[in-house]
């Protein structure tokens, strides 16, 4: 599914983001930057070594990366130049603050995106792994924060949310039908 935000492409589809060819994929990181499971395993794995390198460069100046914050790195042997790594939310029961960290984590992985001028990125969907996020709660923070971020700041020419599995890609269809006046999908 694609529509249009302004000027930017907003693309659902379901797939392996460690094989996205956008300028930036986001890795829903661990707050050491050292790789994981998931997702962040994955791209640890499919990116190499250099990935990993950076990254512990980044935790030695810094410290470890709060949630909700982002930080971007070579993309190593991945088809996309650069990983943004962010920090999601452990889901607690959703009274402990996860919506609004959890678009933190996409507003700051956008912000990034733009401030270092790439023009398209890819998104896992954040948190909805081993942090336990629910997946229709998940698809709303994020599908809502991209939208308005799109809908402020044209320059990037396009999103995709890459989502591993069937069932979750078509929540965030569901999700992004429900968020969008008819007339608006593409």
């Amino acid at each position: 599914m694609q529509v249009i935000i302004k000027k930017t492409r907003l693309s659902l589809i379901q797939g392996d983001i460690t094989r996205q060819e956008t300028d930036a994929i986001v890795n829903a990181a661990n707050s050491s930057l050292m790789g994981g499971g998931g997702v962040d395993g994955a791209i640890h794995r499919a990116g190499g070594p250099a990935i990993l390198e950076e990254c512990k460069k980044i935790v030695k100046k810094r410290g470890r990366l709060p949630t909700g914050k982002a930080v971007m790195t070579t993309g190593g042997n991945l088809s996309a130049a650069h990983v943004i790594h962010t920090v999601g939310p452990i889901w607690r029961g959703g009274t402990s603050g996860e919506a609004d960290l959890l678009a933190s984590a996409y507003q700051e992985s956008l912000a990034l995106a733009v401030a270092a001028g790439l023009a398209t990125v890819s998104f896992p969907s954040i948190s909805t792994g081993a942090y336990g996020y629910p997946v229709d709660a998940a698809a709303e923070v994020a599908l809502r924060t991209v939208i308005r971020f799109l809908e402020k700041d044209t320059t990037l020419e396009e999103v995709v949310f890459v989502l591993f599995d069937h069932r979750t890609c078509e929540i965030y269809i569901e999700e992004l039908e429900r968020l969008l006046p008819s007339g608006e999908q593409g």
